[in-house]
Parts: C-alpha cells; structure tokens; sequence
C-alpha cells in the first residue's frame, strides 16, 4: 500500500506540473469595448478558404456598377 501511496503522490504531482505549464502557455484572454471591435478582430485573424474567397469575388464580379435609380428603374428608361 505504501509503494502505491507513493505513485499517487507522484501522479497528482506530475499532473500539477502539467496543469501549471498549460496555464503559462496560454495566452491572456482579450477583452473588446464593442461587438464591432471584436469582429474586427476576428477577421483580421481568420483565414477565409480559396473557395470562399473565389465565391465572393465571382460574386461581386456579378453586381452593376451603378444601380439604376428608382424613378428610371419606373420610367424603364437608362436616362442617356
């Protein structure tokens, strides 16, 4: 019982030890003023995927320059 006694002891010490080093290897929690600060944030630091970003330029690629205004959308004329 005491040889058992003894590894137990040196388990929950190793276990210590290795709590400890996890706590030091992470980094201080961050704290924003708003939402809109820590979306910011977390675009400047997330990857977007190749496909993702393909999509969105293929997407954008697609849109008018300028939209027409409501009153020549009616008229259904370009005004040129």
């Amino acid at each position: 019982m005491n040889r058992q006694t003894k590894l137990n002891s040196q388990q929950q010490h190793d276990e210590q030890q290795l709590a400890a080093a996890r706590q030091m290897q992470q980094p201080a929690p961050l704290e924003f003023a708003t939402p809109e600060e820590m979306l910011r944030h977390d675009a400047l630091h997330t990857a977007v995927p190749p496909t993702i970003a393909f999509r969105l330029q293929e997407s954008i690629g697609k849109t008018p320059a300028r939209p027409l205004s409501w009153w020549r959308r009616l008229l259904g004329g370009s005004g040129r």
